[in-house]
């Protein structure tokens, strides 16, 4: 069990980020067969069909360990914009006794790597960009859609009540005892977290885990799997045209997808919209009367009116 303390200044200093290179960690790791969604199905046909043809056996050799993979091959992010090209180009710059020491605690054979380790790490991130490339980019802007839309609910929720709403479910395995974050996992520690505070990661590969960065020198970080993956590849229903003419495609597809109740955060992440455009379009619907409202704890669930099924068959 992991224990993050948090102290009163580092409650306070909660962000977000998306790590491309994470996804691209998590996707070999779905390949492999040591994790993933049965909804990653549709991508993993496609992936599954690229593998044996990609020159990365070095790096899936270190991703197919079972408890550490090295921090230095998925630097933290500075925050939701960061790059694939600026997080490999910091795995370039990572000091050799930095890699050395990583590489030494991954549970794996790695005894093809190279001795020298800043020819090693240089290796690595080249199959590492080779499997970004190739496995998770074209796929990139569904994916980071949906990562944007699970951090603006919990941003939404840290503003409202602090770090307490944001961690309220994010894993089953984590959670906050006075000022205390409780993870339980193979690895053991307390650690006090600083000034740089805490840095939440969400990831679409990360199902079923929860993923902890505490080594110097790296932002202590929690990377958790984003909320709904199930709905990821699935495609939302498609609008009639003539619909689509007369409401304009945003709300069509929204009362489209409405079959049953749904709350923003879902709509924008089934749909591939912001949460606030998603928000603005539903409080113009309810008030035309093609919508209404359901609470369910503290979420806001909207539901189609008999006006909305209506329209929609018309």
């Amino acid at each position: 069990m992991l224990e993050l303390v948090l102290t009163a200044e580092s409650a306070h200093r909660v962000r977000f980020g998306i790590s491309p290179l994470d996804e691209t960690m998590g996707a070999l790791q779905t390949l492999l067969g040591r994790r993933g969604h049965p909804s990653h199905l549709p991508w993993l046909r496609e992936a599954a069909a690229k593998l044996p043809g990609l020159p990365i056996g070095d790096f899936a050799r270190v991703m197919s360990a079972r408890h550490y993979i090295t921090d230095f091959l998925s630097p933290p992010p500075s925050g939701p914009e960061t790059t694939a090209s600026a997080q490999l180009a910091e795995i370039r710059r990572t000091p050799a006794d930095q890699v050395a020491r990583e590489l030494s605690k991954v549970d794996a054979d790695l005894s093809g790597l190279p001795e020298d380790p800043a020819v090693a790490r240089d290796l690595l991130a080249e199959q590492m960009e080779i499997a970004w490339t190739e496995l998770v980019e074209p796929h990139w802007p569904r994916m980071r859609r949906f990562l944007v839309a699970d951090i603006e609910e919990r941003s939404r929720r840290l503003a409202a009540g602090g770090i307490a709403l944001v961690l309220e479910d994010i894993h089953p395995r984590v959670r906050l005892v006075d000022d205390v974050l409780v993870i339980e996992m193979k690895e053991r520690g307390r650690v006090h977290l600083d000034r740089r505070g805490l840095l939440l990661i969400p990831g679409v590969f990360a199902w079923p885990s929860v993923g902890v960065i505490t080594m110097e020198p790296w932002q202590p970080s929690l990377l958790y799997p984003a909320r709904g993956v199930a709905e990821l590849w699935s495609d939302p229903e498609r609008p009639p045209g003539a619909l689509a003419g007369v409401l304009g495609r945003t709300k069509a597809a929204l009362l489209a997808t409405l079959n049953e109740p749904a709350s923003t955060t879902e709509l924008a992440r089934r749909l591939g919209f912001s949460a606030p455009t998603v928000s603005q379009h539903l409080t113009a619907m309810r008030a035309a009367g093609l919508l209404d409202t359901r609470r369910r704890g503290r979420e806001v669930r909207y539901l189609r009116t008999e006006l909305g099924d209506a329209l929609l068959r018309a």
